[in-house]
């Protein structure tokens, strides 16, 4: 049963803006040093959730951006990042995946007000879906944090076949996510707004695991520089393209990655 036919017709859902990035999350190991770094790098202020003590939703001046997990060492997988677009089934999304070839982790299963999946794509990419109520403005969201997320895998064509097929990317459906082909890489856009790249080059077998393909974030930030200096102050790492550059990629202290792009 889809949920978004129970909400009040003001209430943004995840039918609203199908096949885009809707919110981002983060599995972590220890809460506090996780809140501690993400609120010096990029002023993030947190704030508990009905879910329990081991999460948390970080607020840019109010705004709820990004959601954390610290379930990495109980749960024995990575600590990582990982992107959820919106999807009006969660249902045929998952069977869409499998068909395809990719791997379902968890879910779909029930986080009122919706309901999510954790899955991979065939070339081992982890993403999730989110089918339901946003947990905020979809246009909010993308103002207050995220820039976009980037798809790092072995060939950006049929990566790009396989989520335009699970997210109907590209379909004849009204409002859906257009695609392109820019400067060497596809480029997904929503209402206009780069929301998400797909670039090649990366090796399935690589050692390591950075190499692999992985979908990165992308934190739009108003000094990257700043970010990097309190990034390493505070048991992270940041590898900057030189002095002035308009991205550092950083690590957190359990070792999650993710790149911090000036604003334009």
């Amino acid at each position: 049963m889809n949920s978004n036919r129970t909400l009040p017709s003001n209430v943004l859902s995840s039918q609203s803006v199908f096949g885009a990035p809707c919110w981002v999350s983060l599995t972590a190991r220890d809460l506090r040093v996780t809140q501690d770094f993400y609120r010096a790098v990029l002023g993030w202020q947190w704030r508990s959730v009905k879910l329990g003590d081991q999460f948390k939703v970080a607020h840019v001046d109010g705004v709820p951006v990004a959601g954390v997990a610290a379930v990495a060492s109980m749960w024995q997988i990575a600590s990582a990042w990982t992107p959820y677009f919106a999807v009006a089934s969660a249902d045929e999304a998952v069977a869409r995946v499998q068909e395809r070839g990719g791997t379902t982790a968890v879910g779909p299963i029930s986080f009122p007000p919706g309901r999510a999946a954790l899955l991979a794509d065939r070339d081992g990419a982890v993403f999730g879906i989110w089918e339901g109520k946003l947990v905020t403005g979809w246009e909010d969201w993308r103002q207050a944090a995220p820039a976009f997320v980037r798809l790092h895998t072995r060939n950006a064509f049929d990566a790009a076949i396989f989520y335009g097929e699970v997210l109907d990317w590209a379909s004849e459906r009204a409002g859906c996510c257009e695609v392109h082909y820019e400067e060497n890489e596809v480029v997904l856009r929503s209402g206009g707004d780069v929301v998400a790249r797909i670039h090649s080059g990366v090796l399935e077998a690589a050692p390591d695991p950075t190499l692999r393909p992985h979908w990165q974030i992308h934190f739009a930030v108003s000094d990257v520089e700043a970010c990097a200096r309190a990034a390493r102050a505070h048991g992270g790492a940041a590898v900057q393209g030189g002095l002035g550059s308009s991205e550092a990629i950083i690590s957190d202290p359990d070792g999650a990655r993710f790149t911090v792009t000036a604003i334009p």
